[in-house]
């Protein structure tokens, strides 16, 4: 699909980070953005600095009445939905045997759940019309797992699974499905629990910004490509774990450090 003036575009997480960005991008583009976060204040100024007239939503993709609520809004504001970004996410870096339940449970509700309610929330309207294309924000982390971020790897290999197979299943119906690896990007995700970050986290000012993987998300999208990772070590990365694991954790030893593959066997 092309994104031009005209696009009706949702994007989840819209508030902050790679969320607010892709809406800037879209903005740009003369789509018309539904941006869809918890947060009220910021989603109105968002909205307002951003060129054209769009749609702030305020919904909690962890609750499926809520998040089908604000797509139903924005398809009765817009008269449909062409393109799907189910970016919101939340992390919590910390080593299994420390880290509370709650908080495992919340990231496994935001960024697994809260993509299946997304998703089944807008699909619908992309089949009735025969187009629309999805974009599932995973993370590297979905490619290989890093201690310190069980329970936020798994969630993001969950999305991955997911938008695989959904790109499969709706295979000669219109609808596409583009999954997204970032590595660290600079945003606030980690801005609740930086005295606790992993020494391998490579996070912060140096970080890979938002707004050039925003313009590469759009890009994705209109060559309909099946993953964009974002930067190039991630998907080295990916290949090199998928090959040998072994490897994958001698080679991250050198990069990142000890922390980043403490176990040698």
């Amino acid at each position: 699909m092309q994104i031009g003036s005209g696009t009706r575009a949702f994007v989840t997480g819209a508030s902050r980070g790679i969320g607010r960005a892709v809406a800037h991008a879209l903005a740009r583009r003369g789509a018309v953005v539904g941006l869809a976060a918890r947060s009220t204040p910021h989603l109105e100024a968002l909205a307002a600095e951003l060129p054209g007239a769009h749609h702030p939503l305020t919904c909690d993709v962890a609750l499926p009445a809520s998040i089908t609520t604000a797509v139903e809004d924005f398809v009765a504001a817009t008269g449909g939905l062409d393109l799907l970004v189910a970016n919101a996410g939340i992390a919590h870096y910390q080593p299994v045997a420390e880290q509370s339940l709650e908080h495992i449970e919340n990231m496994t509700a935001v960024n697994w759940l809260g993509t299946v309610h997304t998703v089944q929330a807008a699909l619908p309207y992309m089949l009735d019309r025969g187009s629309g294309h999805i974009v599932v924000m995973s993370s590297g982390a979905g490619l290989r797992g890093f201690p310190g971020a069980a329970a936020y790897s798994a969630t993001k290999a969950a999305q991955r699974m997911f938008a695989e197979a959904l790109r499969h299943e709706l295979a000669g119906s219109g609808v596409s499905v583009t999954i997204v690896y970032p590595g660290e990007i600079r945003t606030s995700l980690h801005d609740h629990e930086h005295t606790r970050l992993p020494a391998w986290y490579r996070g912060g000012p140096e970080a890979a910004s938002p707004e050039a993987l925003a313009q590469r998300i759009l890009k994705a999208v209109e060559r309909d490509s099946r993953h964009l990772h974002y930067r190039p070590f991630v998907k080295g990365m990916g290949i090199v774990h998928g090959l040998s694991p072994g490897l994958a954790d001698r080679i991250l030893r050198r990069l990142r450090g000890d922390t980043a593959a403490p176990r040698r066997s």
